[in-house]
């Protein structure tokens, strides 16, 4: 049996041991989102349960598995992938037309039974989607557990959480102090009446406490949740992932640390008189269903999700200062790429990302890549969020040999002053006629989208 057919075989094994649990559990149906408890789009290997499961390796998708089928719900971008990915393992390729798509959820209604149950792990599922995805159900008299993780029952070997530790966004790159930001989040909510703010979004959680991690791949961000009073935060975290020094430094700006297991306790406790802010489309339903009921809610976007939108000019400059560190990266990998094309190297599109990130790691500042870079050769290039792996990438030139065609690259950095997402492409050898036509369509398409004044309100 050769890699694929194993991986098939396996992924084929794992679906059948969660379709056994469906009966012991009391459920037609289980949910699988890409989620974790801080609704993030890159997750940890941990809560990587849907990929586990199916082995499809995109960033989004919902997979639903019953006692008789198996379907992966997902978006246009990653129809080409998961055709290849699915193929041989009993799962359906369910095609939706964005990721918004609420087709998953009609299915459930049309296919499970009435007074029949589905379950999914309430910590992983947001609450906004909790509630649309109770009102589907509801109306067909369908019921809805979010009480359990099936995964904890097959998912032997599951990985445990990071353990990465924490370290500290410091001056001159963190411009505004964490005791000045917790300010301006308090004074937020005062203004909407809460005596209490409750935050899972990691980037939230790192630009308001000026800390910086790396449990989540490409992200310098760390699992926590928090818990802000008008005098005091609570910052529920992994033991010894915060250093003594900086436990300290978070103690004189009135910030304590907090098991990371216990937040669904704290918001338990929170008292009968008190008001709490949360933003419902960045909790989860099981954090928000901790909330007793005498506790009033009141439910907005997190007053740091715009506070941190609106740069000072120390923040601009040192964005501006990582664009030019990252452009200069770039400049010497197209150096190298140009150099090494005219003295016939072998070069692959694994070879692209290994001398685009060996570029960047030499400037100053350089934490990580921003995410997984796509370099696609021709064909490859029309696929959205393709990658190249060992098993399967393309040959640009070996030797003598080159072949004609467009090279796309999308990649970007990390650095301690700012973040870059920089796409090009770049021909090799002659470029047709069609590929001409083609991209100048696309640049009239830039240049009338850039100069479209939309209604105010409209996103």
């Amino acid at each position: 049996m050769d890699t694929l057919d194993s991986q098939r075989a396996q992924v084929r094994a794992r679906i059948a041991a969660l379709r056994a649990e469906l009966p012991r559990a009391g459920l037609a149906a289980f949910i699988v989102p890409s989620s974790d408890p801080h609704l993030s789009e890159y997750l940890p290997e941990h809560w990587q349960g849907r990929q586990w499961l199916s082995g499809f390796t995109g960033s989004v998708g919902t997979l639903i598995v019953t006692a008789d089928v198996a379907g992966l719900w997902v978006d246009s971008r990653y129809w080409v992938m998961a055709e290849v990915q699915l193929a041989g393992t009993g799962i359906a390729l369910m095609k939706i037309p964005g990721a918004a798509s609420s087709a998953h959820l009609d299915w459930l209604a049309t296919n499970v039974a009435t007074g029949s149950t589905v379950g999914v792990d309430g910590d992983v599922l947001g609450l906004a989607a909790a509630r649309q995805l109770q009102t589907t159900l509801a109306a067909k008299g369908i019921a809805l557990d979010t009480s359990r993780d099936l995964l904890d029952a097959v998912w032997t070997d599951r990985p445990p959480l990071p353990t990465a530790p924490v370290y500290e966004h410091v001056a001159p790159f963190a411009v505004v102090s964490r005791a000045d930001k917790l300010a301006a989040v308090r004074q937020a909510m005062g203004a909407a009446g809460a005596t209490h703010h409750f935050i899972s979004t990691l980037d939230d959680l790192a630009w308001l406490f000026n800390l910086r991690g790396a449990d989540v791949p490409y992200n310098p961000v760390f699992l926590a949740h928090a818990l802000i009073a008008a005098d005091s935060a609570r910052l529920f975290i992994g033991a010894g992932k915060v250093p003594p020094m900086i436990v300290s430094r978070l103690a004189a700006d009135g910030v304590t640390l907090a098991p990371y297991a216990e937040a669904a306790a704290a918001l338990r406790a929170l008292p009968a008189a008190s008001t709490l802010l949360v933003d419902p489309r960045r909790v989860t339903h099981g954090l928000r269903a901790a909330v007793p009921a005498g506790v009033a809610v009141v439910e907005q976007i997190n007053p740091s999700t715009l506070l941190k939108s609106r740069k000072t000019a120390a923040e601009a400059e040192h964005v501006r200062r990582a664009m030019e560190q990252d452009g200069a990266a770039l400049a010497e990998f197209f150096a190298w790429f140009e150099q090494a094309l005219d003295d016939g190297e072998r070069i692959t599109e694994l070879t692209i990302d290994e001398q685009i990130c060996a570029a960047r790691a030499r400037q100053p500042g350089f934490v990580s890549p921003s995410f997984s870079t796509i370099a696609g050769w021709r064909a490859n290039g029309a696929m959205p969020h393709y990658r190249a792996t060992e098993e399967s990438h393309a040959v640009i030139r070996d030797g003598s040999h080159r072949d004609n065609g467009l090279l796309l690259i999308d990649s970007g950095g990390q650095y301690v002053n700012g973040t870059t997402d920089i796409t090009r492409v770049v021909p090799v050898g002659e470029v047709s006629a069609a590929e001409r036509a083609d991209f100048t369509r696309v640049l009239k398409g830039m240049i009338a989208l850039s100069r479209t004044i939309f209604p105010r309100g409209v996103k």
